[in-house]
């Protein structure tokens, strides 16, 4: 069964070194859809002159807003600043907001930390409703998302129909390890960031964890919604090989059938 084909794009991040034109250029050039723009360099964060900006010149170059990469800890950040993330997603058209689950791991967070993380969260996503924005974790290391079942509890603690997960396969995790995580979460999953990392932080071609990959959209596509499927972190960040990295990605994610009973 063919199923649901994601939504294949970029996250800027990916291409710090390079100006908005460039990322949609590079987009363009390796035949994606959309554009998660980060808070980082290309969208800060309150800055609405750069939002309104950057929607023009991405729906000029016929992609979509995937999302906005905000840096908001929930729990941590000053909560005032919310409301200026807030206002570049809205200007720049992005459904959806990254944030992160604090700023330590779940073993290092008090109760009372986990508590500020969880009732900033639904505070947050009751501004970011209003604004019809939807919330989704970053899936990492050093918050309270540092593994599948940790995100699957948090997820159910905030209790809010408007936030949901990114997912990636976790740092040093074998394929079956992170595909299990996967099927534990990917009910609350909005998006995936797409990389090859192995081991540690070493960059590699998406080619060099193909059965990885392969398995991960084949899950993806069984969704009834199409999900986001963003590359982050090529190799050598350089925007020459993200159209090689595009053809892999377009070319897993067309696979009948692909991962099946691959567990």
């Amino acid at each position: 069964m063919k199923g649901v084909m994601p939504r294949l794009g970029l996250c800027s991040v990916t291409l710090r070194h390079v100006d908005v034109a460039g990322v949609l250029a590079a987009a363009v050039e390796a035949g994606l859809d959309c554009v998660e723009w980060g808070a980082d360099i290309h969208v800060p964060a309150g800055d609405e002159a750069a939002a309104s900006r950057v929607r023009a010149a991405t729906e000029e170059a016929g992609l979509a807003v995937a999302s906005y990469g905000s840096y908001y800890r929930a729990g941590s950040t000053d909560p005032a600043s919310f409301d200026g993330v807030l206002r570049s997603a809205v200007l720049l058209g992005a459904p959806r907001i990254r944030i992160w689950a604090g700023a330590t791991g779940t073993d290092e967070t008090s109760p009372e930390g986990r508590t500020a993380v969880i009732e900033d969260t639904r505070r947050a996503a009751k501004l970011a409703a209003e604004a019809g924005v939807q919330l989704a974790y970053e899936f990492h290391r050093n918050t309270l998302t540092d593994g599948a079942d940790r995100t699957l509890r948090l997820l159910n603690a905030v209790d809010h129909p408007d936030v949901r997960t990114y997912w990636q396969p976790p740092l040093d995790l074998p394929d079956a390890e992170a595909i299990a995580g996967l099927d534990t979460v990917i009910d609350r999953v909005a998006a995936v960031h797409a990389f090859s990392w192995w081991p540690g932080t070493t960059r590699h071609p998406l080619s060099t964890r193909a059965e990885l990959w392969r398995a991960v959209l084949a899950r993806l596509r069984t969704r009834r919604r199409p999900l986001d499927v963003l590359l982050e972190f090529v190799p050598e960040n350089d925007e020459k090989v993200l159209a090689r990295e595009a053809r892999t990605l377009r070319s897993l994610a067309a696979e009948d059938g692909a991962g099946e009973g691959s567990e």
